[in-house]
């Protein structure tokens, strides 16, 4: 099992390190990479690293006009494109276009998502979830395969999340259509499913040059917590009745920046060099999860499964044929 592999390798980095100190250490030019979410939080730190360092980064995103006035100060190093993860016929048109330029893509960060949000449907009855944090990304990075694979040493990184840890797939129901919706346990499954596709992917394009890995970003106070009242970031801890944030959250929450960097790490690093499939937290390969772990780190078993990465990745084509 690819859990075997789940050791920290001592990096050097930590939980605070940024987004700049990793992408700075690094010469980007003529390097192609996209992100998606790219225009807010974690994912504009990103680009804005990936650009200061000289790379050149495509964002697709919805809102255009909120992106242009988000990036504007990379805008010499970034190109904005229309996409909607959400529709798939979007993600194809992106990715078609993207494909026929023929330019090798260097790193597909697939940061977007959405987390704990009421019960949607899109697609097919697709849980929105689900649907925007994997099915979206699956679509897009296949789309992308031969940019990918003309980079030789390619590397995609899936944002995953310490939620993953609320739920494996739900493989008899994903799409809550026979049990009652419940938002974190979708958004848990959401995170285990960018976790073993990251997995999945790297079994199948690793002969071939591409490398994947995901990533726990860390706690970080960004728009994701948009469909969460107050009252319900009081009660998990993350904000006291006053609105502030408590010392012991603070200590653990990080800015988006720092959240970035752990992306950024696993898209550039040498030290990952020869390694893939990977659940990476803190700019470090995670350790697997056990009894003693702390409830914000670590990676449990179904999420570093090659059984579990097979698996979806079967039922994932047959929702998008």
């Amino acid at each position: 099992m690819a859990a075997h592999n789940q050791h920290p390798i001592g990096s050097g980095f930590g939980g605070k390190t940024t987004a700049r100190e990793i992408a700075g250490a690094h010469d980007l030019t003529g390097r192609n990479y996209i992100v998606t979410g790219g225009a807010s939080g974690i994912g504009l730190e990103t680009v804005r690293a990936l650009a200061g360092a000289g790379g050149h980064v495509t964002v697709p995103v919805r809102d255009r006009g909120k992106a242009e006035a988000a990036l504007a100060d990379v805008a010499g190093q970034v190109v904005i494109a229309d996409m909607d993860l959400a529709d798939i016929a979007s993600v194809r048109r992106f990715a078609a276009d993207y494909a026929a330029t023929a330019k090798p893509l260097h790193g597909l960060i697939n940061n977007a998502g959405v987390m704990a949000c009421p019960l949607a449907r899109v697609g097919k009855a697709w849980e929105y979830q689900f649907a925007v944090c994997h099915l979206g990304h699956f679509a897009l990075t296949i789309g992308l395969e031969r940019n990918l694979k003309a980079a030789h040493g390619a590397r995609v990184v899936a944002l995953s999340s310490i939620g993953h840890a609320r739920s494996d797939i739900l493989w008899d129901d994903p799409h809550f259509e026979r049990h009652a919706y419940e938002k974190w346990t979708a958004y848990g499954q959401a995170k285990t499913a960018d976790a073993l596709f990251a997995l999945g992917l790297d079994a199948r394009w690793q002969s071939e040059g591409v490398r994947a890995f995901s990533v726990h970003p860390g706690g970080i106070f960004t728009p994701l917590q948009r469909h969460l009242a107050e009252e319900e970031m009081v009660a998990l801890g993350w904000k006291l009745p006053d609105g502030t944030v408590p010392p012991a959250a603070a200590a653990l929450f990080k800015t988006p920046e720092q959240g970035a960097a752990t992306s950024l790490w696993c898209a550039l690093s040498p030290q990952l060099d020869g390694r893939g499939g990977l659940y990476c937290e803190d700019c470090d390969i995670a350790q697997l999860a056990g009894a003693d772990s702390p409830r914000w780190a670590h990676v449990q078993p179904w999420a570093c499964s090659d059984g579990g990465a097979a698996r979806l990745w079967g039922m994932t084509e047959a929702m998008l044929a």
